[in-house]
């Protein structure tokens, strides 16, 4: 069953007051085996189904600086939708190497600018420290490419508005990877439930975003607070994101929000823990946690999950899994005004927006995010981090 097919008849069945949870599931389409790196985040990478939106050759991309795991779901993302990954550039022997393993068609660039030099590339895609994001974006843009980067896109205020600047004046795309909506199913299929207006008018939206820490494989610039940004700016861009699109709302006041290292001392730049009260333009209200406190029991990386509040009924996303029932993820728990529903949508949805993406850079439109849409969620995930009041000392 295809995605519009999918969403037609469950659009359908919530009309007529029934799901039939274990029906649909029957129907279901088989997900893809789970990523070896399922039990950690930082190699996590979602894999589909093909799905091209253009013909071979059509759109060129290249990765550079594969300084975090999830340049793979980038790119896997992109070259499902019909992509063709030319280029890598990556100084790091190890990186390289690993890379090739994954995509051995790609060429090795000696230097960035060979890329950049390239004008059959459409767009370059990357996951570089942190702190160093914001400043290769503006480059790429400046030769004339799209950019795709890996969240969080920015350290700094200071690098958002340079981003701004440079994306205005040379008209190319600065877009993110906000991967825990982007590339997961059941929270692009939250995304189309609340469009459709399935729970009326979303009032609040919280969103929870455990991670597993596993220290000994994170590269040393992970524990420096410049480099990472703080946890907020961190993986708290992605619950922002998410709560712009859930609610509607183009921007957000910080009600408050605030930081702590409870439990690792050895690390002492790190911010183990953080949360966020925020209130939309239109009256929406959030709140975020997120931390890095995955028990070792655990056999997914976080167990993410949002909750949201319409004035016709609640969403509850479970992503990843569903604890101590399924191992499996992409569970969403709908109430609405008929009764309560319960849809498994793993291999139903798919990910479309690197597709539409795609699509956007060649036609130059904005149908998979806005250039607004995504530096506002940067910048309110860079104004929770300024404005957070330490916890611990």
């Amino acid at each position: 069953m295809n995605r519009r097919r999918f969403l037609t008849h469950t659009a359908g069945a919530l009309a007529g007051g029934s799901l039939l949870s274990a029906s649909l599931r029957g129907q279901t389409t088989a997900a893809p085996a789970p990523a070896p790196s399922r039990a950690d985040g930082a190699t996590y990478a979602p894999v589909g189904k093909p799905k091209p939106v253009v013909k071979a050759g059509e759109f060129v991309i290249a990765a550079a600086h594969l300084d975090h795991g999830h340049i793979y779901g980038q790119c896997n993302g992109l070259t499902e939708a019909g992509a063709e990954l030319k280029w890598v550039f990556e100084p790091d022997a190890k990186k390289l190497e690993a890379f090739q393993k994954r995509f051995p068609q790609v060429r090795v660039a000696r230097a960035l600018d060979e890329i950049l030099d390239d004008p059959a590339v459409h767009l370059v895609t990357a996951a570089a420290v942190t702190s160093e994001r914001g400043p290769l974006g503006c480059r790429v843009m400046e030769a004339g490419k799209d950019y795709f980067t890996d969240k969080a896109p920015f350290t700094t205020i200071p690098q958002l508005e340079q981003a701004r600047i440079v994306a205005a004046r040379t008209g190319r795309k600065y877009m993110v990877y906000y991967s825990e909506r982007l590339h997961v199913e059941s929270a692009m299929f939250a995304t189309d439930l609340v469009q459709q207006g399935a729970i009326g008018r979303v009032l609040q939206v919280i969103g929870l975003g455990p991670h597993r820490l596993n220290a000994p494989n994170r590269p040393a610039w992970f524990f420096e607070r410049e480099k990472y940004g703080g946890i907020l700016c961190d993986i708290g861009s992605h619950q922002f994101e998410q709560f712009l699109t859930f609610s509607g709302a183009t921007d957000a006041t910080i009600a408050s929000s605030a930081i702590a290292n409870f439990a690792h001392p050895q690390y002492p730049e790190l911010e183990d823990f953080g949360e966020a009260s925020l209130v939309g333009d239109n009256g929406a209200s959030n709140y975020v946690r997120v931390d890095w406190f995955t028990p070792a029991g655990q056999s997914v990386w976080g167990d993410g999950r949002t909750m949201i509040l319409g004035t016709k009924g609640t969403i509850e996303l479970r992503k990843y899994i569903d604890v101590a029932r399924e191992k499996s993820g992409n569970h969403v728990y709908l109430v609405d005004e008929k009764g309560e529903h319960h849809l498994h949508v793993d291999g139903q949805v798919g990910f479309r927006f690197f597709g539409e993406l795609i699509l956007d850079c060649l036609n130059r439109t904005e149908k998979a995010m806005t250039q607004t849409h995504a530096f506002k969620a940067a910048e309110l995930s860079l104004r929770a981090q300024a404005a957070a009041r330490r916890l611990t000392a």
